[in-house]
């Protein structure tokens, strides 16, 4: 079944509605789906999610095997393995939506925020991780800590969801070709809700 961005959206919708209201369907997790998709895998979405244990996707949006194709990073930003990844599904899987989905209390975009104002330094590969998250953290504004974190959070996706529309040559030619969408959205780790309006309301195009 080919479906549009706008359907894959709509299904990805209908399964966090049922998450956050506890009625479940769990589908595509038999062994008959096993077999359907042992030799071949077409995935109606992609989700570019954090690492975050409390944030898997297919629990997120109801979904079983085959459905989601799933990129997962801390703080949900693509390096070059990452775009990679969602290259080969744009490209050879045909996957016609990319959701970038960040999260409530994510703990890589406190560290960026911790960099940002107290310098806090971190060793190893994390230095660069906070590097990447660090424009978002500069930009974001709360009156209080938990505010900041949340509104640093959704300048985080923005910001990504934005630089992927313009990766070349692939992704920016899907987009531009109408045969691909991307969107952020924001999970809130206590009800599951999921705002998928993050794009919009977090425009990434201000530095």
């Amino acid at each position: 079944m080919i479906l549009s961005a706008d359907e894959a959206l709509m299904l990805l919708k209908e399964g966090n509605r049922r998450f956050v209201e506890n009625r479940m369907l769990h589908p595509n997790l038999n062994a008959d789906r096993r077999t359907e998709v042992a030799r071949q895998q077409s995935p109606f979405a992609v989700v570019l999610g954090c690492s975050d244990s409390r944030v898997p996707a297919e629990l997120v949006f109801d979904r079983g095997i085959g459905d989601l194709f799933v990129v997962r990073l801390a703080g949900n930003v693509a390096g070059t393995m990452g775009m990679a990844s969602l290259e080969f599904a744009v490209e050879y899987l045909r996957v016609p939506l990319i959701v970038v989905l960040g999260h409530e209390r994510c703990g890589a975009v406190q560290a960026a925020l911790d960099f940002v104002d107290k310098g806090t330094q971190y060793p190893g590969q994390l230095k660069d991780l906070v590097n990447a998250i660090g424009p978002a953290a500069q930009q974001a504004q709360g009156a209080t800590p938990e505010e900041r974190l949340k509104n640093a959070v959704k300048r985080n996706v923005a910001r990504v969801a934005q630089g992927l529309r313009q990766v070349r040559p692939i992704l920016a030619r899907y987009v531009m070709d109408g045969k691909l969408k991307i969107v952020g959205a924001y999970c809130d780790l206590e009800t599951g809700q999921v705002d998928f309006s993050v794009t919009e309301t977090y425009p990434a195009a201000d530095g």
